[in-house]
């Protein structure tokens, strides 16, 4: 009687773990889940080779984002040495970005930011500078990659300055993940390895016809 329960009850294992196979075969379902905080807004800004880049350029893309300013001698090349171990991770990644934004569009033009990426030594397909509008770039890093608090808007822009050292992380569908990430702190970097490994495993979402 014993062997009979014994066997039964491994039947019925067996049978629900075939069952939640083929439920969860083929989906995300079974993955981790990174909660999503926000989502990316229209945006249109330049490159370091003077082309337009859109939000459709980072559609089907994980991406990692950050503000800075290449004239920073602070956290700016604490942040960048931090940002180069993640290209270097994921640069052979076909679904991987990252967006650099200038803080200072004043300042720094597309020639600026081009010699600034031809020193960091990077594929700029991978890892893009963009610069713009003032306004546009702020509205961004507080509207759509929550890396700033709205709060700071209410002052002249002209008084407006962005400094921080925080990462935000966008899935392929245009959505942002798990909150910032501290571009200073190695533990944080291992985190944000992580979260994109995740995300890269994620299917895009098709639209319905």
């Amino acid at each position: 009687m014993n062997k009979k329960l014994v066997g039964y009850g491994l039947f019925f294992i067996v049978l629900t773990g075939a069952f939640f196979f083929f439920v969860f075969r083929g989906t995300d379902n079974w993955r981790r889940k990174i909660p999503v905080i926000n989502y990316v807004k229209p945006f249109a800004f330049t490159n370091q080779d003077n082309q337009t880049v859109t939000e459709k350029d980072i559609a089907g893309k994980v991406t990692v984002v950050e503000y800075f300013f290449t004239t920073c001698k602070g956290i700016c090349p604490r942040m960048n040495t931090s940002m180069k171990t993640i290209y270097e991770e994921f640069k052979d990644e076909p679904d991987f970005l990252i967006l650099a934004h200038t803080v200072q569009p004043d300042t720094d033009s597309v020639p600026r930011l081009k010699y600034y990426a031809d020193s960091l030594k990077v594929n700029t397909s991978k890892w893009i500078f963009l610069t713009g509008d003032k306004n546009k770039l702020y509205t961004a890093a507080r509207g759509s990659y929550l890396l700033d608090d709205p709060k700071n808007s209410v002052d002249k822009l002209e008084d407006q300055f962005i400094h921080t050292q925080f990462f935000a992380l966008v899935d392929k569908n245009g959505q942002v993940r798990g909150g910032a990430y501290d571009g200073l702190k190695k533990e944080e970097m291992k985190k944000l390895s992580k979260d994109i490994k995740d995300l890269l495993q994620e299917k895009k979402l098709t639209a319905a016809l």
